[in-house]
C-alpha cells in the first residue's frame, strides 16, 4: 500500500502538455516511495507506454483501457491503484510541488470528508477573446480563496473540481460498485469526440451515503494548461452541453429531481421558447448559445433517463396530501 497513488487517463494527448504534467509530477516534494504512478492509455492511436518513459518512478506502471470515455478508465484505475487516495490528475495539468503533501495533511486533518480539491489557474495558450471570457468558467478554472467542506449530496462551493480530485478508497470502491451496475453512469465524461461531464461529481458525492463530505483548499493549487483550441465558442457550446447532461444524470442518479408523468414531452418546445426568451431579454448571440446548449443537454438526459426508468413518480393523490 502507498499513502497516495496518482492517476493520469489520456486519449490521445497533446505531447507538451502530457510533459509537463509529468515534469509537476517529478517535483512533487513528497517522496517517490510514498506515492505511485498510473498512466492509463485510454484508446489512444500511438501507444504511450511507447512515448512516455515513466523509469525516474520506482512505483509507476503504465496500463491501457481500450474501451474509449474518461469514466471506463477511472473504473480500471480504481482497480489497479493500491493507495490510500486517488489523485485524479488531467493530461493538462501541473500540480503545485507540495500538492501531494499537502493533499495527505487534509486526509489527517479532515477524516470526514471523501473527496476534496482546490484551486485551479489557467495558462492560455492564446489570449481569449473577449466573447469567450465570460464563459471561461465552463473549462475548470477558478482560484479557490477560502477552505469549504460539506457534508451534503449537492454541488455548491465545497464540490471539488475534477482536475486534481483527491478521493479516499473507501469512496471509489463503493463508486466503481454502484457505476459498474448503471451504463448511463458509465457514459458520463469525456469519450471520445463527446464532451460530456458529471464522472467527478458522480463519485465525490459517492462519499455522503459512507457519511464523508467534499471540500475544497486554496493551499491545494494546480495550473490548467489551455490549448487554443478549447478557446472557441464552438468547443463552449460542446462543454456547457456536457454539463447539461451531466449535472441532470447526476442529480437523478443522487436522488435529487422526480419526474412528473409527462413533464418532458414538450422538450423541443421548451427550448425554441428559452431562445425566444434570450431574444427578447437582449442576450448576446455567445450567450444564448451557451444557454441553449445546456439545456439541449438537460433535455437528452432527462430523456435517457426517462426511457431507462430512472424518475420517480411524485404526483401525490388527494388522499395522499391529506394524509401527509
Amino acid at each position: 500500500m502507498f499513502a497516495i497513488s496518482v492517476i493520469i487517463c489520456s486519449h490521445n494527448p497533446r505531447e507538451d502538455y502530457l510533459r509537463r504534467t509529468l515534469d509537476g509530477l517529478k517535483a512533487q516534494t513528497l517522496p517517490l516511495k510514498d506515492w505511485e504512478l498510473l498512466l492509463v492509455d485510454n484508446a489512444s492511436k500511438e501507444p504511450l507506454a511507447k512515448r512516455f518513459d515513466l523509469s525516474w518512478h520506482p512505483n509507476a506502471r503504465h496500463f491501457r483501457e481500450d474501451k474509449v470515455g474518461k469514466t471506463h478508465a477511472l473504473l480500471q484505475g480504481i482497480v489497479e491503484f493500491k493507495g490510500d487516495l486517488l489523485i485524479i490528475v488531467d493530461d493538462d495539468n501541473v500540480l503545485r510541488p507540495d500538492y501531494l503533501q499537502t493533499s495527505l495533511k487534509i486526509s489527517a486533518d479532515y477524516p470526514f470528508l471523501g473527496a476534496w480539491g482546490g484551486s485551479c489557474v489557467p495558462e492560455f495558450e492564446v489570449e481569449p477573446a473577449p466573447e469567450v471570457r465570460p464563459f471561461l468558467y465552463g473549462l475548470v478554472i477558478e482560484k479557490v480563496h477560502v477552505s469549504y467542506w460539506a457534508k451534503i449530496n449537492t454541488g455548491g462551493p465545497a464540490m471539488p473540481p475534477g482536475a486534481g480530485m483527491v478521493v479516499r478508497r473507501e469512496v471509489l470502491l463503493y463508486y466503481r460498485e454502484q457505476v459498474l451496475k448503471d451504463p448511463l453512469r458509465q457514459a458520463l465524461g469525456r469519450n471520445g469526440t463527446r464532451l460530456d461531464s458529471g464522472e467527478d461529481t458522480d463519485m465525490a458525492l459517492c462519499g455522503f451515503p459512507l457519511g464523508l463530505g467534499t471540500g475544497r483548499f486554496p493551499e491545494l493549487e494546480l495550473t490548467h494548461l489551455i490549448a487554443a483550441r478549447r478557446l472557441t465558442m464552438d468547443y463552449l457550446e460542446g462543454i456547457y452541453g456536457g454539463f447539461g447532461y451531466g449535472n441532470t444524470v447526476v442529480a437523478a442518479v443522487h436522488d435529487q429531481l422526480r419526474h412528473y408523468p409527462g413533464q418532458f414531452r414538450s422538450s423541443a418546445l421548451k427550448i425554441f421558447l428559452l431562445r425566444i426568451i434570450m431574444f427578447l431579454a437582449g442576450k448576446s448571440r455567445a450567450e444564448s448559445r451557451i444557454k441553449l446548449a445546456e439545456e439541449r443537454g438537460r433535455v437528452a438526459a432527462r430523456r435517457d433517463l426517462e426511457r431507462l426508468g430512472y424518475y420517480k413518480t411524485t404526483i401525490a393523490t388527494n388522499d395522499d396530501t391529506r394524509r401527509n
